[in-house]
């Protein structure tokens, strides 16, 4: 098994047509990602990438039987998309798109409660269910199937600690890059509870960054659940200065609030292995496995 994405998914692509989405959904297409529909208005009834384009997405999912959407729409247009494909009841968005207007995506969370419908990112590197399905931009030059989740709010050390645990033997289940903005969709407490549901995660890596306080709400979620499968954390910017913005809106620590240190005091006393650094990643994780 893996969660989110696997050999059932069936992909459309919102914004299909466009430079970006040609080079990405191309690569998935190639990974064996089954990309069934694109979706860009006013261009239905052509194809592209071989692939049948329509005018919205309720006319794709009709058509095609589609359940999971990728969006590469301009981060002005963002929003509107994703609620699009929220009430065309799609049961799975990931969106890449940087930069979409914080208001943008409280209006999104609206339209998120009470529908069937998870949504990753947006500002995320996608997901990645090793030789099942590729759903986002990530390199896949190191993914093979194996026992670990990983969770993370950076797609550099996501490819990172994904090429240790293949190296250690250990493979990946499934690799979630929960977005780098502020607000957002799936949290790590999400994936958490999805992987502990998982019969193939066997230990879960949590990747977190100084700003926001999804890591302390991790921390909770751990405390409360009292899982069984080791979880192991890498949280950094520990020598981060305070009052600058570090890569993008969500790396931010102000006043204390969203700094490392506590994030990592959180994990550690519900119970979660720190990683002393990004390269101890997986031999930490390979560690708690051992015993």
């Amino acid at each position: 098994m893996a969660i989110l994405v696997d050999a059932n998914t069936r992909l459309m692509c919102q914004g299909l047509t466009g430079r970006a989405a040609t080079y990405h959904v191309g690569r998935m297409i190639a990974y064996g990602t089954k990309v069934v529909a694109g979706v860009t208005p006013g261009k239905g009834g052509r194809t592209h990438l071989d692939v049948p384009v329509f005018d919205t997405v309720a006319a794709a999912r009709s058509a095609t039987g589609a359940n999971a959407s990728m969006l590469f729409v301009p981060p002005e247009n963002a929003a509107k998309a994703i609620i699009e494909a929220i009430e065309a009841e799609i049961e799975l968005i990931v969106a890449v798109t940087e930069r979409v207007p914080v208001i943008d995506l409280v209006r999104v969370r609206q339209a998120l409660k009470g529908s069937k419908t998870r949504l990753v990112g947006p500002n995320s590197q996608g997901v990645l269910s090793p030789g099942l399905a590729q759903a986002g931009v990530m390199t896949t030059v190191n993914a093979k199937a194996g026992s670990i989740g990983i969770a993370s709010r950076s797609a550099t050390l996501t490819s990172e600690v994904m090429a240790q645990t293949t190296a250690l033997g250990l493979g990946q289940s499934t690799t979630v890059g929960v977005g780098g903005d502020p607000v957002h969709g799936l949290s790590l407490s999400d994936c958490l509870a999805l992987f502990l549901a998982d019969p193939q995660t066997k230990g879960i890596v949590l990747i977190g960054e100084i700003g926001g306080s999804e890591e302390e709400e991790a921390a909770d979620f751990i405390r409360s659940a009292n899982p069984s499968k080791p979880i192991v954390a890498l949280v950094v910017g520990r020598h981060a200065p305070e009052e600058r913005r570090m890569g993008h809106a969500g790396a931010f620590a102000s006043g204390g609030s969203g700094a490392a240190v506590p994030k990592i005091a959180a994990l550690e006393a519900a119970g979660v292995l720190i990683a002393p650094n990004a390269a101890k990643a997986g031999t930490t994780m390979a560690h708690a496995l051992a015993g």
